[in-house]
């Protein structure tokens, strides 16, 4: 019973963090608006950019980033279940990324996970985090495509937590959480076949 309490804990915790919505407080705030009216409708720093500019896309960026890691670390640091094979960082890692892109403080709209599932990789495996921001970077600046670095980061990042021998658990969540966030993004991968998909500037 105490190890279901926990992963229970665990679960609906890090739900809540993740629920958070970082970019529609940040908006609402400071201009009035409903972001998800806006643009792509998404809560995320991209859909932030295009209604408050660069600085609050970064600044919406690293909180979502921070959103996502928190939770993880925290059951990391306390979990007492399941430890030797990682499952309740794991589970506290779909959580998040669930709160975030299906909000409970939002009628369960939201985001696409980008960079809350960064952040939960960061908190997992740093140096598997770090490569996988880099790659988002490194692809964004390339393409100007926002979205095609974060599907093509994703998608690497299984195989880069593989090859740096991670537990099992974060592989299947590194694949698991690539093809979720890969499935929020088919309206973009829609417009990127018409053309239609807008660049960064």
């Amino acid at each position: 019973m105490e190890k279901i309490f926990e992963i229970l804990a665990v679960v609906l915790s890090a739900y809540i963090i993740g629920s958070i919505p970082t970019g529609y407080i940040i908006v609402k705030v400071f201009t009035g608006q409903d972001i998800r009216t806006i643009g792509s409708g998404s809560t995320g720093a991209t859909n932030v950019k295009r209604v408050m500019g660069k600085k609050w896309f970064f600044i919406t960026l690293l909180l979502d980033a921070f959103k996502g890691a928190l939770p993880v670390i925290l059951a990391s640091c306390f979990a007492k279940t399941f430890t030797d094979i990682g499952l309740l960082p794991v589970l506290a890692s779909v959580a998040v990324i669930l709160g975030h892109s299906k909000s409970i403080f939002l009628k369960f709209t939201g985001g696409k996970s980008v960079a809350s599932g960064v952040g939960t990789i960061l908190a997992l495996n740093w140096q598997v985090g770090l490569i996988i921001a880099g790659i988002w970077a490194v692809i964004t600046f390339t393409t100007k495509y926002v979205s095609v670095g974060s599907i093509i980061a994703l998608a690497l990042s299984p195989i880069i937590m593989w090859r740096f021998h991670a537990p099992v658990a974060y592989i299947c969540y590194c694949t698991l959480g690539a093809l979720y966030i890969i499935w929020l993004h088919r309206s973009n991968i829609k417009r990127l076949i018409k053309g239609e998909e807008n660049k960064v500037r």
